[in-house]
C-alpha cells in the first residue's frame, strides 16, 4: 500500500516513539523511509539552533537511518533549517518532493487544548499535508515486529 513513508523526526521522544510504526509499515509494504529533520533556528543576535545539542540530534538521526538500511529497510535523511515555529511547511515539502504516501510523526504528550495553544508541528501538519498523517500518541504500544 505504501511506497514512501516520511517520518518527521526532531530528536524528541515522540519522534523516537513514532519511528517503529513507520518501520513496521515499511517492512510490511516494502516501502522506503525518508526521515525528515528540520533544524529550527533562533533569529537575531546570537542566533543558531534552538537545541544546543542539534549536532548530536542530527548524528543520531543519521545513525538511525543507517541502522534501518542495515536491517533491509531503505532509509534516507532529508534535513533543512527554518526559523523557530516553521517546521511543518518544510516537512510537508519534503513529503511532496519524496512523493510520499504517508507522514508519520509523534506527539509531545500535550493535551488537545495545550497542543492548540502551543501550535505544535503535528497539529500544523494535519492541516498542511497532502498525504495522510499518522500521529503516534504518548503511551502508544510499539507494533509487533515480524
Amino acid at each position: 500500500m505504501f511506497k514512501t513513508i516520511v517520518v518527521a523526526h526532531d530528536g524528541s521522544e515522540g519522534a523516537k516513539r513514532a519511528l517503529p510504526f513507520a518501520v513496521e509499515l515499511a517492512k510490511r509494504d516494502g516501502a522506503r523511509i525518508v526521515i525528515a529533520h528540520v533544524e529550527e533556528d533562533i533569529v537575531g543576535k546570537g542566533g543558531g539552533p534552538i537545541h544546543a545539542t542539534e549536532d548530536e540530534i542530527q548524528a543520531d538521526i543519521r545513525r538511525q537511518a543507517e541502522e534501518l538500511s542495515a536491517q533491509g529497510v531503505e532509509a534516507t535523511v532529508e534535513m533543512t533549517s527554518v526559523m523557530v515555529g516553521g517546521a511543518a511547511h518544510p516537512i510537508a515539502s519534503i513529503a511532496d518532493d519524496a512523493d510520499a504516501d504517508l507522514i508519520v510523526c509523534g506527539t509531545r504528550g500535550h493535551s488537545a487544548v495545550a497542543g492548540l495553544l502551543l501550535g505544535s508541528v503535528t497539529q500544523r501538519l494535519l492541516h498542511l499535508a497532502r498525504q495522510p498523517v499518522l500521529v503516534v500518541p504518548e503511551g502508544a504500544s510499539p507494533p509487533a515486529t515480524g
